[in-house]
């Protein structure tokens, strides 16, 4: 009985340890994970993934904050601008896709994405209707810029003298977020129809869209999950000057294809940005318990680089590193958008502004995503809208204003994933362990058995060297 349990114990260990080694080199169990997270994580009509996409379960929160002037006298007389941070002013933002219509063959779904905004006051410093910002006559200012066109030249200068339009102006938080009628863009908006009479900087932005998009589903590969191939009926910019600056990469930012590895570059198409950006591996995190991937903007995105001289309008004119010029995208506005606080941008840019602290933890744009399922579990998009100012000798509003990039707002766009979606997600994420470990556990089992034979050898190696009495006994009795 004990030769038979020696002999068991040995082969059932050697069985086990080439089966778990057999099971890792090949991958079986990580294939099959694998395997079935690809056919599932695709935008099917009536899956777990699909409703999570028209109807994102994440709460998003984005918070405004304002730069408020403290001497526009002093501006106009060529010294530095000095600029107090007002804010945060949160709202949630709601988001869902609608107007759903899926392609024949079932690989790609039009949509579009719609946000509206509540505010939320236990999270703001103030009340939005109330508070009060000194910042830029931005339609005024836009309007200085339009007299490029010599069909507005007379016309604008002409209004700006009759309604003695200044650089800078007092408005609520409210009218310069969600919009206010301006005189100037009324009496243009005559001539120009396609100019609104109102302004604000998310003017048309609350309960309304972006345009129409045309997604992947991920049917045919699940590396093209919620990939976007069209926005607005084309598949390609027309802003900038080369093709590749005028391409459309990646998803929209909401979702990641699953699968992810660290060595990626992951591509996103934000849509106020005006161009495709990408991301890339900056640090492992865990949130709520789980694991994650931080992937941020390299700061190559806004180098002054000549992979980046696409961007520079009109070409050569390349501001400097950090800033983005989108006006041709911004109904010619002088609009500049950047990082926060300039953060990783030109030092000339930073300086030329009082009030400036650029720092990472605050103002670095992350997203830490979940490298088995792709899903977000925490992420900050962070941006700054700039107006570039200068004199301009016709206008004597314009005093002996400095040429510079002026801060006017910059936006934290937040969201971390709450408890019991983790919960659910934690679940999906343990259930993939166990199986995936699966060739431990076979090895664990074989070592176990494998110091069960050990220990039988050991015990009837000392059982044969102690004999019985009778065999200990000498030879020859006297």
């Amino acid at each position: 009985m004990g030769r038979c349990c020696f002999y068991a114990a040995g082969t059932l260990s050697l069985l086990l340890l080439v089966t778990s080694v057999t099971l890792l080199v090949a991958r079986v169990f990580q294939k099959a994970v694998d395997q079935t997270i690809e056919k599932n994580i695709v935008l099917r009509n009536g899956s777990e993934t699909f409703d999570s996409w028209k109807h994102p379960p994440l709460p998003v929160y984005t918070q405004f904050y304002f730069f408020n002037v403290t001497n526009p006298e002093e501006i106009l007389r060529g010294e530095i601008p000095r600029l107090e941070e007002v804010g945060p002013y949160t709202y949630r933002e709601i988001r869902n896709k609608g107007d759903i219509q899926f392609g024949d063959n079932g690989t790609t779904i039009s949509a579009v994405s719609n946000k509206a905004y509540v505010f939320v006051r236990n999270q703001s410093v103030g009340d939005p209707k109330i508070d009060l910002i000194r910042t830029l006559n931005i339609p005024a200012v836009t309007a200085m810029e339009w007299t490029h066109q010599r069909f507005l030249r007379e016309i604008i200068e002409a209004l700006l003298k009759t309604y003695q339009q200044k650089v800078f102006v007092t408005h609520t938080v409210d009218d310069l977020l969600w919009g206010y009628k301006d005189e100037i863009l009324s009496l243009i908006h005559t001539f120009k129809p396609e100019i609104s009479p109102y302004f604000g900087l998310y003017y048309g932005k609350n309960g309304t869209n972006d345009g129409d998009y045309v997604f992947l589903t991920g049917e045919d590969n699940y590396l093209n999950f919620s990939k976007i191939v069209e926005w607005n009926g084309k598949t390609t910019l027309d802003w900038w000057t080369t093709d590749r600056c005028n391409m459309i990469n990646g998803t929209d930012g909401d979702t990641f294809h699953p699968l992810i590895t660290k060595d990626e570059v992951l591509y996103v198409f934000p849509s106020d940005f005006c161009r495709s950006v990408y991301i890339t591996f900056s640090d492992f995190e865990s949130v709520e318990g789980m694991p994650a991937f931080r992937y941020t903007v390299p700061e190559e995105i806004l180098a002054n680089t000549s992979d980046n001289a696409g961007f520079c309008i009109p070409p050569g004119n390349c501001l400097g590193s950090g800033v983005l010029n989108v006006s041709v995208c911004k109904n010619g506005a002088p609009i500049i958008l950047s990082f926060p606080h300039f953060y990783q941008a030109d030092e000339k840019f930073v300086s030329a502004i009082e009030g400036m602290h650029p720092n990472k933890d605050n103002h670095e744009t992350f997203v830490d995503i979940n490298p088995l399922t792709g899903v977000i579990l925490r992420a900050a998009k962070r941006f700054q809208i700039n107006v570039y100012v200068e004199k301009l000798d016709d206008f004597i509003e314009t005093g002996n204003i400095r040429t510079m990039v002026f801060p006017v707002m910059h936006v934290n766009e937040s969201v971390l994933i709450d408890k019991e979606t983790a919960s659910r997600l934690k679940s999906v994420i343990n259930t993939t362990l166990i199986v995936t470990n699966i060739p431990y556990i076979v090895m664990a089992l074989g070592v176990f058995f494998g110091l069960v034979f050990t220990w039988l050898a050991c015990r009837g190696q000392r059982s044969g060297d102690e004999g019985t009495a009778d065999e200990r006994a000498p030879l020859i009795r006297t």
